[in-house]
């Protein structure tokens, strides 16, 4: 299974399209994730206290799992999330304090170090941005260093489209070019 966390909130969103192009090369199953149609809320002390209790004694049947199970289980991740004030939108922070869970999706080894528990082999992620991504560590890194460090996803790739709302800019042929490097990656 393809998980598609989208984390697009525009009706027509640019980024959501350069994603639903990559998903029309795939043939799996897809389960779209749409982040604001989720009761996804900030971990805060009385749920963190009660997932953290649940996990230690190794019952992930909960649906305050749901989500992280899902993220474990999937074969490939495609997040489509829009470069916003220097970042991705909250929510998508938010979701990953949901699948950010020991047993599910890492652990430890004895010596500290995480090591990943997800299935998946390659987590695509792809963004768009009205003006010049400055830092790609701001967001896209952050995904990036979660998947190798935590998840155990080696294969990241990264498409972006910026400068979208300059005066002038052609945003179509932006959008195509980002389109043309992505069939550069599915060939």
């Amino acid at each position: 299974m393809i998980l598609f966390i989208n984390a697009c909130v525009r009706p027509q969103s640019r980024t959501k399209r350069l994603a639903n192009y990559i998903l029309q090369k795939m043939e799996h199953d897809v389960k779209e994730l749409v982040l604001e149609k989720e009761n996804i809320i900030p971990l805060n002390h009385k749920t963190l206290e009660r997932r953290t209790k649940l996990a230690s004694s190794g019952n992930f049947d909960d649906p305050i799992f749901d989500l992280a199970k899902d993220f474990a289980a999937a074969k490939k991740i495609i997040i489509a999330a829009p470069y916003w004030d220097l970042s991705f939108p909250a929510l998508l922070k938010c979701y990953i304090e949901q699948i950010n869970v020991i047993g599910l999706t890492f652990a430890y080894n004895d010596d500290g170090k995480p090591y990943g528990l997800c299935k998946a082999n390659e987590l695509i992620y792809v963004t768009t941005s009205g003006g010049t991504i400055f830092n790609e560590d701001l967001g896209f890194g952050y995904i990036k260093s979660l998947a190798h460090n935590f998840y155990g996803i080696k294969n990241i790739s990264y498409f972006k489209a910026e400068n979208l709302d300059l005066i002038n800019a052609d945003v179509e042929d932006i959008l195509q070019k980002t389109e043309k490097e992505i069939d550069k990656n599915f060939k």
